[in-house]
């Protein structure tokens, strides 16, 4: 994630009409009639002529030419019962060599919670370093995508224990995370003309286990000493991205994410004495089967914005979620 910081604190519906009625203004609507009638005459639509940022949650199986560089912000606010996660989350892209790029994603995040403390400030989460490799390149006429493998290691530079009275500070999960997955891509064209682009993804993460100590993310006290191991995910994820004219792109992703249950372990401690801590500690396997649509918009080949929103309903252990997100999209 592929979500609002506290200068942002909006409701989501007011920010996505605001986002809406600033990409109509009167002269970029009439832009986009004209183009949409320009473009209705090129049957089939030509892959110059379609401009995309990418659908809100689904990752490229495409890699940067050598030299070049891609930089993706994310603004978003994480809302559920009770709380509201604001964050940012960047993606900057760099083409090492042919077929190969690497990345770094830095996490910032406020969260904002009902009858308790909100987070101190503006908090630093943990930062991801991400590579990858394309095995083969989608050609017109093969029905085979574009493929690549792509490796992501979590550092814990994010706050995650020692939280005193402020367990909001919490953005981090103090462990290593080795995420591997497969990303794929494809155009398919539509019987008017019209270009469709697919995207199916899958991923593996699995953590380490790290000491905790005090109140943490982990739901434990300030009494607790112990370890704690968060369990592994599985998340796969498709998408579709319709060109609607040159400049406008309507994409939606489905998404599935599993979590294996995470365990803690350890003692609470009075005057010196251990005794065993809630049992009830930790968290229990859950799922979901999410969907995020969104709106592109795009200046240029090079340059974008997508306005979205993901969508998580409730069950199986899971809270339901809604988060609104903006994002801007520029290649060099």
């Amino acid at each position: 994630m592929k979500r609002f910081l506290p200068t942002s604190l909006m409701h989501p519906r007011i920010f996505v009409l605001g986002m809406a009625f600033l990409l109509c203004l009167p002269g970029t609507c009439q832009r986009a009639h004209a183009q949409d009638e320009a473009s209705s005459t090129e049957i089939p639509q030509t892959r110059d002529n379609a401009w995309w940022t990418g659908p809100m949650m689904a990752n490229s199986a495409e890699t940067l030419p050598p030299g070049h560089m891609l930089l993706e912000p994310y603004l978003y606010d994480v809302a559920s019962r009770g709380s509201d996660s604001f964050g940012s989350r960047t993606y900057i892209n760099y083409g090492v060599a042919d077929r190969f790029t690497m990345g770094v994603i830095p996490v910032f995040g406020y969260n904002r919670v009902s009858n308790a403390p909100n987070s101190s400030g503006v908090q630093v989460g943990d930062i991801t370093l991400t590579a990858q490799y394309r095995l083969r390149q989608f050609h017109e006429g093969s029905w085979l995508p574009t493929v690549a493998i792509q490796v992501q290691e979590t550092f814990p530079s994010g706050k995650y224990d020692r939280l005193g009275n402020r367990p909001a500070d919490g953005l981090g999960s103090g462990a290593y995370t080795t995420t591997i997955g497969i990303n794929t891509q494809t155009y398919l064209w539509m019987p008017n003309g019209r270009i469709l682009r697919v995207r199916f993804n899958v991923s593996a993460s699995f953590s380490s286990s790290t000491d905790v100590n005090g109140a943490s993310v982990y739901g434990t006290d300030a009494n607790f000493r112990g370890r704690a191991r968060p369990g592994d995910n599985v998340f796969g994820n498709a998408s579709a991205e319709y060109s609607l004219t040159r400049n406008w792109v309507l994409a939606l992703d489905v998404i599935y994410n599993h979590n294996s249950s995470t365990r803690v372990s350890g003692q609470e401690y009075a005057n010196a004495d251990p005794f065993p801590p809630d049992p009830a500690l930790g968290a229990k396997s859950n799922r979901y089967i999410g969907f995020a649509p969104a709106v592109e918009y795009n200046w240029s080949p090079n340059l974008g914005l997508l306005v979205g929103m993901r969508v998580i309903p409730s069950g199986n252990r899971t809270t339901s979620s809604i988060t609104p997100a903006i994002a801007l999209n520029y290649v060099h």
